[in-house]
């Protein structure tokens, strides 16, 4: 798209959410639809295209400087942003903190959330959202999720700024030392369901097993066992990780700390553990 077009895209937004109904019109009213306005001219005297998208931004800004919310047409925004593309407009003045248009979920468009990321923000989850949502379950998933390829610092040094910060939720913890059970208890402690008999946490594998048992949550594995998403999957006194989802075939998702050097996903079979600990 050239830059007059582009130019073009970004006038007719500042349009839509400054007077909706001039850009829907008398002809675009009956069945629902906008209809795009007519080309306005291109920037005079060559302009640059970051001041352009300045001069829209604060003829936009001065209509809305009494502070009350800009009115917008959602499904006509989003289609013209649809048309113009979101690249760019990335960063563009103004659209970011205009009001009335402060998430992607204001606007109608079949682009993801990870597509408008110049204008919404990040869309990633973090621990402490995650935090405040769902079952214990399913925010010790969410909260597993969101650090999804944490990587140690070097590569088998058992060391990195997150690990740290994993170990922070267990008593004791020793630097350098393997980081399944502390990033467990990371999560555990995150999603409001600590593990240990104050919430210490546990630092290694077999200390998880003995608190699940003595709290009637250790399930040993067996036929017929089916772990819950949420779940603390256990091998032996060896590793543990996070029970993910079960898979229709019986496969069991998983997501695990310290798996080759960081927070991977991971896909077990039925029979690899030697056991689960409900953590519901």
């Amino acid at each position: 798209m050239t830059l007059e077009a582009t130019l073009e895209r970004v006038s007719a937004i500042r349009q839509a959410l400054a007077d909706p109904a001039a850009l829907l019109g008398s002809s675009g009213a009956a069945a629902g639809g906008t209809e795009a306005p007519a080309a306005s001219t291109a920037a005079p005297g060559g302009a640059s295209f970051a001041s352009a998208l300045e001069q829209a931004s604060g003829s936009y800004e001065t209509a809305a400087a009494d502070g009350s919310p800009a009115p917008a047409s959602s499904a006509a925004a989003g289609a013209l942003l649809d048309s113009a593309g979101t690249t760019s407009l990335a960063g563009a003045p103004g659209l970011t903190n205009a009001p009335g248009l402060t998430s992607a979920a204001d606007l109608s468009s079949p682009y993801s959330l990870q597509s408008l990321q110049g204008i919404a923000g990040p869309a990633g989850l973090s621990p402490t959202l995650a935090a405040g949502q769902g079952s214990p379950g399913s925010r010790i998933v969410a909260i597993a999720e969101s650090q999804l390829g944490q990587t140690e610092q070097p590569p088998g040094s058992n060391e990195s700024s997150a690990i740290a910060q994993y170990r922070g939720a267990t008593a004791g913890a020793v630097p350098g030392a393997p980081w399944c059970a502390y990033f467990a208890s990371w999560v555990a402690r995150q999603a409001g369901e600590p593990i240990g008999e104050n919430g210490q946490g546990a630092g290694a594998v077999s200390e998880v097993w003995s608190w699940a048992q003595s709290r009637g949550r250790a399930i040993p594995n067996g036929p017929g066992v089916v772990p819950q998403p949420g779940d603390l999957i256990v091998f032996g006194d060896e590793h543990v990780g996070i029970v993910r989802d079960v898979l229709p075939d019986g496969q069991i998702q998983t997501i695990e700390g310290n798996y080759e050097n960081k927070v991977a996903a991971n896909v077990r079979s039925p029979t690899e553990a030697t056991g689960y600990v409900n953590m519901s």
